[in-house]
């Protein structure tokens, strides 16, 4: 596996593949990789011919006050365990190569989609990510990109960003990986102590509770809100951000739990933003 840095490598590494006429499959990642992290760079394998992984801390999408300077990075860790999946490079540049000195121009995706949610909370986050992934694209060129649903908001945002740009570029969503106790796996999860990670376990609780209460017929969205609200707020640790069920795509307010639907939340415990959601078919 190769570990490159400068993005005129990787453009040569992609124009060889593409000469083979081999597909590339993209994981891009912030690092400090984890089960989840994985489970995106072993479907990219299965369906590729080329994996790689991008390991880059982008300082546009963190916003003041935010952890930018102390998120975990481990990028020797990160390279074994990507390796171990089956990635064939891992792209680590650094913050000067993706924002050359000048660099002014940016991505931004307008309306509900970037507005609400975890954007109302954190301005400017969503133009930072569009940004960075889209000269993520443009340098690696890949035929799939991989993401987790545990970020549903991205998600959603690069697909949108992606079909309004024409983007040539097919994004995969891949499945919420858990810990045995219910925990949305997140490299920000290190930052909890003990307390904090046991009541941490109280969002996939109340969200699996949801989801049962949709089962048995529930389909008022302000019900559902209420009662996880009331769930969440039963452990004195946590402070809830927001607590939203919208249209699982477009992420609009909908009137009914109906169709695709996607439950999110975000939530606050120590000094930890931890985020989750439930994406159904009702």
């Amino acid at each position: 596996m190769k570990i490159l840095e400068a993005i005129g490598d990787i453009r040569e590494e992609i124009k060889e593949a593409r000469r083979n006429n081999k597909s590339v499959g993209f994981v891009p990642t912030m690092g400090y990789l984890h089960g989840g992290h994985l489970s995106l760079i072993k479907k990219a394998k299965e369906e590729n011919d080329l994996v790689i992984v991008s390991i880059f801390v982008n300082p546009t999408q963190f916003g003041p006050g935010e952890d930018f300077e102390s998120y975990p990075r481990d990028l020797k860790k990160d390279s074994s365990l990507a390796q171990s999946m089956g990635a064939d490079i891992v792209f680590s540049p650094s913050i000067e190569e993706m924002y050359p000195l000048g660099c002014s121009t940016y991505v931004e995706i307008e309306g509900d989609i970037t507005k609400k949610l975890c954007g109302a909370s954190r301005s400017g986050h969503f133009k930072g990510v569009a940004t960075v992934v889209t000269k993520l694209f443009n340098i690696v060129m890949p035929n799939r990109a991989y993401f987790g649903q545990k970020d549903a908001q991205q998600v959603a945002v690069i697909k949108r960003m992606v079909k309004d740009l024409h983007l040539d570029v097919e994004i995969v969503p891949c499945p919420i990986v858990r810990e045995g106790d219910g925990l949305a796996m997140s490299s920000r999860n290190t930052y909890l102590n003990e307390e904090e990670r046991r009541a941490g376990t109280i969002l996939s609780k109340a969200l699996f509770e949801a989801k049962e209460r949709i089962e048995e017929g529930e389909i008022n969205p302000l019900k559902i809100s209420y009662f996880i609200i009331e769930t969440i707020e039963s452990e004195p640790l946590c402070e809830i951000d927001y607590v939203e069920v919208v249209h699982g795509e477009t992420l609009e307010s909908i009137e009914r739990v109906k169709g695709d639907v996607l439950i999110a939340l975000a939530v606050k415990i120590g000094k930890t933003r931890l985020i989750d959601n439930l994406r159904l078919e009702v």
